[in-house]
């Protein structure tokens, strides 16, 4: 295990509208707020043709190859992520979503672009004096949490 500390900053209270794009949108405003580190809960809809990273697509292997789904039709979401800068002082958000229809659900990352359908809502939790930041992993494919 690996950790440091942080501490509570300020509070926002984020409306997300039709047809924006989750991790381009949130990576925007921490970026016009000067938001180095934060978390996140997300709820709202997903639209039709979003893209989620779904899980690897073999488990215990080094490189980590993802997996792609596409929503077929709009669905209810619920998520939670963090945000840390990259190695170039970036915003990066890291976001795993639910998204449920009917009596089906499906969970992954937001990275490769899920769009809102009508609105969704954020509360991100700004995170301060911590060095936490996302460290490129050319190995295993993926860039990680250094804390």
């Amino acid at each position: 295990m690996k950790y440091s500390q942080a501490r509570q900053g300020r509070v926002f209270v984020i409306r997300l509208e039709d047809g924006d794009v989750i991790h381009e949108e949130i990576e925007k405003f921490a970026r016009e707020q000067s938001v180095k580190a934060g978390a996140l809960i997300i709820l709202g809809g997903a639209d039709e043709g979003s893209q989620l990273i779904s899980g690897p697509a073999h488990g215990r292997t080094r490189t980590i190859l993802p997996m792609t789904h596409y929503l077929d039709n709009v669905h209810e979401v619920a998520g939670t992520g963090t945000l840390f800068p990259d190695e170039q002082g970036n915003p990066s958000l890291h976001m795993h979503i639910a998204c449920g229809r009917d009596t089906s659900t499906v969970t992954g990352c937001v990275r490769n672009g899920v769009k809102v359908w009508h609105i969704m809502e954020v509360i991100l939790f700004e995170l301060t004096d911590t060095t936490g930041v996302r460290v490129s992993e050319p190995e295993i494919g993926v860039n990680l949490l250094r804390p």
